[in-house]
């Protein structure tokens, strides 16, 4: 998703992972993968001496392998969720809050997690996040119950989120401007990898069995990297920290995550218990604390001008278009990869193999699509490669529906292949360069910000979307319970579930018409 160099370590910004500047493809067949965030207005150290130059490679080596332990960790678990459910008894809300727990969590801490960097030390964030991930998917793997798995699973996100920001903050404060563009190539490549292995990674070791431990190495894998990541960080990564930190901003962080919480907790719940009263009024009432955090963050900008969230960012059209198209763009992954997975597994019936091995031909055409949009078609043609991209995924979403219903119960993977390519092409044309489309007329000084605003973004849509499940999907089968009665009835909520995820890229399609024709060409003036 290499051609130039980011910008000088004076002013450093987050380089979009999606940017021709960064990485040639970067995918996400699970779930949306975010980039590592810089903060706002806190300039990187200077890079290390020459004596310590040999050392940069091997910490370059730890936070890629950190990287790609969070990525895979992401896209691995969907895929093990039926046998997660079968083994667990776990219920409705508990398989939803086992994806959806995760990325809540990691978005309302991504951006303080970056901050916290600024002012404690980038190494010792790093390395408390790391660890933190590690003891999380040991909780995690030896979970009994599916309570402790989804507790688990939100720590599993909270310390990502100290891990994840001190990425790209570590390789701006170790590598000199003139080598970047290599090291953000051979980034991208390793997201790329993390991303379309994930799933397949997750099938094999649930169909394997290992030790007879079912779905519990998907976690228990990363206690070797993780350990291993924690001993050669201490010793490899250079500490770093902002000259100028901006200050914590944790009641908006508190307010961000109370209001995701009285949103999607009735919608995960509601189902189960027959939507009473308190959900809707909970659900209501998230609306006022999503305004109490707005005039917080006008008393924050006013006060001391840290504010977790920059208002003035959505004075830029093109901006506040893009993260709308971020978060309806992730709430449709978030239904679609979950359900898509359940269909498969309970619905049809098929092994977690040849459900891990379905999604192959989704996986390569997002990856070539990815590369040929940044490198060949965005520069060519701006938005309307995006826009491309959102009606090819409506097209393969339509031709999935009209098979599901043409073969039912008997239809093959080879018979899926078609429709999993075009709406994997159609992805890899929106997500590699959608957030340098959104990002090219947002001024410098708020690169940072925006950025981490950006990537909370995508994963709130992700987690309501995951918490929507329970509307478009577990709604729509109802109270099946006899053994023929169950296949059918998870095929029908698939094909409904496909209807909703084609209109929410029906109005992505639309609000895209408000982003830039082109994206800004790197070094070109921005606007003041």
């Amino acid at each position: 998703m290499p051609s130039s160099a980011p910008p000088p370590p004076a002013a450093p910004q987050l380089v979009p992972p999606t940017s021709p500047a960064t990485v040639k493809t970067q995918v996400a067949p699970v779930a949306t993968p975010v980039a590592p965030v810089e903060t706002p207005g806190t300039p990187a150290a200077a890079p290390v001496s020459a004596p310590a130059d040999r050392r940069r490679w091997f910490a370059l080596a730890i936070v890629m392998t950190a990287a790609f332990m969070d990525l895979v960790d992401v896209t691995i678990v969907n895929i093990a969720i039926p046998s997660i459910t079968r083994e667990t008894g776990a219920s409705v809300s508990a398989i939803q809050w086992i994806t959806a727990g995760y990325a809540l969590a990691f978005a309302a801490g991504l951006i303080t997690g970056g901050r916290l960097g600024d002012i404690y030390g980038r190494k010792r964030l790093f390395l408390i996040g790391i660890g933190g991930f590690t003891l999380a998917s040991a909780l995690c793997g030896l979970a009994p119950t599916p309570e402790i798995l989804v507790a688990a699973r939100i720590l599993q996100g909270a310390t990502a989120a100290l891990m994840v920001p001190q990425v790209l903050s570590i390789v701006h404060a170790t590598f000199p401007a003139h080598e970047r563009g290599k090291v953000f190539g051979l980034f991208g490549a390793i997201v790329g990898l993390g991303a379309v292995s994930g799933p397949l990674l997750g099938a094999l070791l649930t169909e394997w069995d290992l030790f007879g431990l079912g779905w519990r190495p998907i976690f228990l894998i990363n206690l070797p990297v993780g350990i291993a990541g924690l001993v050669l960080g201490a010793k490899f990564i250079t500490e770093s920290r902002a000259p100028k930190a901006v200050r914590l901003d944790l009641p908006s962080v508190a307010l961000i995550t109370l209001a995701m919480l009285m949103l999607i907790f009735p919608l995960t719940r509601g189902h189960e218990l027959g939507w009473p009263l308190w959900g809707h009024l909970s659900m209501v009432g998230s609306l006022f604390v999503f305004a109490a955090l707005v005039i917080h963050q006008r008393r924050k900008a006013l006060t001391d001008g840290s504010p977790l969230i920059e208002l003035s960012l959505f004075r830029v059209k093109s901006f506040a278009a893009g993260i709308a198209v971020q978060l309806t763009f992730g709430i449709g992954l978030g239904i679609f990869f979950l359900v898509w997975t359940l269909y498969m597994q309970m619905g049809l019936g098929w092994s977690v193999l040849r459900a891990g091995v379905t999604g192959i031909p989704f996986s390569v055409a997002v990856s070539v699509a990815a590369g040929i949009s940044v490198q060949k078609l965005v520069p060519r043609f701006g938005r309307k490669v995006l826009q491309a991209g959102a009606l090819l995924m409506i097209a393969g979403l339509l031709t999935y529906l009209w098979e599901s219903e043409q073969y039912g119960m008997g239809i093959s993977s080879w018979q899926m292949a078609v429709p999993l390519v075009v709406m994997g092409a159609g992805m890899g044309l929106i997500v590699a360069p959608l957030t340098d489309m959104v990002l090219s007329e947002v001024p410098k000084e708020h690169a940072g910000s925006a950025s981490g605003l950006i990537n909370t973004v995508q994963q709130m849509g992700t987690a309501l979307g995951l918490g929507l499940v329970s509307v478009v999907f577990f709604g729509a089968i109802g109270d099946q319970s006899a053994p023929g009665a169950v296949g059918p009835a998870f095929v029908d909520a698939f094909q409904q579930s496909l209807g909703w995820v084609a209109g929410v890229l029906s109005v992505i399609f639309l609000v895209m018409f408000a982003l830039p024709a082109r994206p800004r060409a790197h070094g070109e003036p921005g606007p003041n």
